[in-house]
C-alpha cells in the first residue's frame, strides 16, 4: 500500500480523497495555488505545497509543478480527483514516467474514452448499445447530411473531443443542419482546439442514467448500479439519484452484465462511468469519464462501499476481493449540488462565508470544504457542497433531503438551495416523472 499520496485537485474532492486516505494510514499531500492557502484540505493534509497563482492552468493545470511537489514530498501516487487534470492521458504518463502511480485508469484507456468517436467504436465492439448516427467524425457536410436522412430528424451534431454542452447543436429538419453544422465545428475548434464532429439522432424526452464500476488489474469488474441525472441545466447536473425511479432491478443487472464483460475483455482498470441516454426502455451509450465522477456518494450510500478508497486499493495493484453476487443496493439516495450563485439568475457569487452550519441526522451526508470565515475564490468552479440524502424509499429520502436543505445555511453569499428546495416541493419531480428537459423548464418557469 502507498505510503504517501499527492492529492491534485482543491476544494470538497481534495477533501475527499484526504479523509479516504486518513483512514487507510495513508499521509497526504495537499497542493494549492495562492487563492486557496486557508482552504480545508491545505489545513487538514499532512503536507501541503503552493504550486502556483490562482488561474487554474498556472496552478491546478501545471503539470510540472505538480510533479515537482510530488517529487520534493516523496509522495507515491498522484490521485486527481475529478475536472482539472483527471482525465488527461498525457499526465498520467508523465506521472507514470516519474516513478509515481497514477490512481486511475491507464493513459490509453482515458485516450481512447476522451475521444467521442474511439469510445462509440469501443462499445460498438463490446456489444454495448449506441445512439443511432455516424460511425465516425464527419469529413463533409454532404455525409452530414446524408446520415440525418438514414436515422431520420431530429438529429443532434456533437463535438468529438467535447464535454459539457459545447460544440453540441440540434437540427430539428434538413434546413436546419447547415447552420447546426458550421456552428457546432466553430464551438467544438474554440473549445477543444478540434473542430472534428459526429452526428447522432436527437432523442427527444431521455433521460440520463449512467453506471457506475471498478476494474481491477486482476480482471475483475463490478458495477454498482445506476444512477439518475437527468435533472441538469445546460448540461450540468444539479440532482442525482440512486437508484433511478424509472428503472427495474432486472433492467440495471442486464446493463450491468454487458458493461462488466465488455470492460473486462478491454482490459480496464480502475474506476469508471459509463453514461446512458435511455427513452422507452431503451439504453444508448454517450460517453465513458474515466475517473471519480461528482455524484459518487449517491452510490456509495446505497451500496455501502467507499469508492475512493477502491480507488486506491486497486492502484496499488489489490483484486478487489469480491463479486458482483456481493453487492447489494439498500434503499434510495439523491444528491443536491450547491453552487455559489444566484439561485435565480445563476450568476456567480464568490465572497466570504459569514455563517456556516451543516446539517445533520440520519442518513445525512454533506461533502463541502466550506467553514465559517473561508472566502470562496471566483476562479474555479462553483460547487462548495454536495447535500446527501439516503433513506430506505425514495418518498422518504426526499422528505429528508427537504428537512436537511432547511437546516443547512451557506450565509455571506448567494447560493442554489432555494432552487433545491422548490425542486423537492414539486409534484412532478416527486412523482419521478421528468427528463433531461424538465429542469430547463422548471427554472424558465420561476423566472418568468
Amino acid at each position: 500500500m502507498f505510503g504517501k499520496v499527492l492529492i491534485a485537485n482543491r476544494g470538497e474532492i481534495a477533501l475527499r480523497v484526504h479523509r479516504a486516505c486518513q483512514e487507510m494510514g495513508i499521509r497526504t499531500v495537499a497542493v494549492h495555488s495562492t487563492a486557496d492557502a486557508t482552504a480545508m484540505h491545505v489545513r487538514l493534509a499532512d503536507e501541503s505545497v503552493c504550486i502556483g497563482p490562482p488561474a487554474a492552468r498556472d496552478s491546478y493545470l501545471n503539470v510540472a509543478a505538480i510533479l515537482s511537489a510530488a517529487t520534493i514530498t516523496g509522495a507515491d501516487a498522484v490521485h486527481p480527483g475529478y475536472g482539472f487534470l483527471s482525465e488527461n492521458a498525457r499526465f498520467a504518463e508523465m506521472v507514470e514516467a516519474h516513478g509515481l502511480k497514477f490512481i486511475g485508469p491507464s493513459p490509453d484507456h482515458i485516450r481512447m474514452m476522451g475521444d467521442k468517436i474511439a469510445a462509440k467504436d469501443a462499445m460498438r465492439r463490446l456489444d454495448v448499445p449506441l445512439v443511432p448516427g455516424s460511425t465516425g467524425a464527419l469529413e463533409t457536410f454532404e455525409e452530414a447530411r446524408a446520415v440525418a436522412e438514414q436515422v431520420k430528424y431530429p438529429v443532434l451534431i456533437k463535438a468529438a473531443a467535447g464535454g459539457g454542452g459545447r460544440g453540441m447543436k440540434v437540427a430539428r429538419s434538413a434546413d436546419e443542419l447547415e447552420e447546426a453544422w458550421r456552428v457546432a465545428r466553430a464551438e467544438a475548434k474554440s473549445a477543444f482546439g478540434d473542430d472534428s464532429v459526429y452526428l447522432e439522432k436527437y432523442l427527444d424526452r431521455p433521460r440520463h442514467i449512467e453506471l457506475q464500476v471498478l476494474a481491477d488489474s486482476h480482471g475483475n469488474v463490478v458495477h454498482f448500479g445506476e444512477r439518475d441525472c437527468s435533472l441538469q441545466r445546460r448540461h450540468q447536473k444539479l440532482v442525482e439519484e440512486a437508484g433511478s425511479p424509472v428503472l427495474t432491478g432486472a433492467e440495471r443487472d442486464e446493463l450491468g452484465a454487458r458493461v462488466s464483460a465488455g470492460l473486462s475483455k478491454l482490459g480496464y482498470r480502475n474506476a469508471g462511468t459509463l453514461e446512458f441516454l435511455w427513452q422507452d426502455g431503451q439504453f444508448a451509450f454517450i460517453e465513458m469519464n474515466t475517473r471519480l465522477q461528482v455524484e459518487h456518494p449517491v452510490t456509495e450510500m446505497v451500496c455501502g462501499i467507499d469508492l475512493v478508497k477502491e480507488q486506491i486499493r486497486i492502484a496499488a495493484g489489490e483484486a478487489l476481493g469480491y463479486t458482483q453476487a456481493d453487492i447489494a443496493f439498500s434503499g434510495h439516495a439523491i444528491e443536491c449540488r450547491i453552487t455559489a450563485e444566484d439561485p435565480e439568475t445563476f450568476a456567480p457569487s464568490p465572497g466570504r462565508i459569514t455563517t456556516y452550519h451543516a446539517p445533520g441526522g440520519l442518513g445525512v451526508r454533506v461533502d463541502s470544504a466550506l467553514y465559517s470565515g473561508y472566502t470562496v475564490p471566483p476562479h474555479y468552479d462553483s460547487l462548495v457542497a454536495k447535500l446527501v440524502v439516503h433513506a430506505p424509499t425514495r418518498r422518504e429520502a426526499i422528505g429528508r433531503m427537504r428537512r436537511a436543505l432547511g437546516e443547512m445555511v451557506v450565509a455571506g453569499i448567494r447560493t442554489t438551495l432555494p432552487l433545491h428546495q422548490a425542486v423537492m416541493d414539486d409534484p412532478e419531480f416527486q412523482s419521478g416523472d421528468y427528463t433531461i428537459h424538465w429542469l430547463e423548464r422548471f427554472v424558465a418557469a420561476r423566472q418568468a
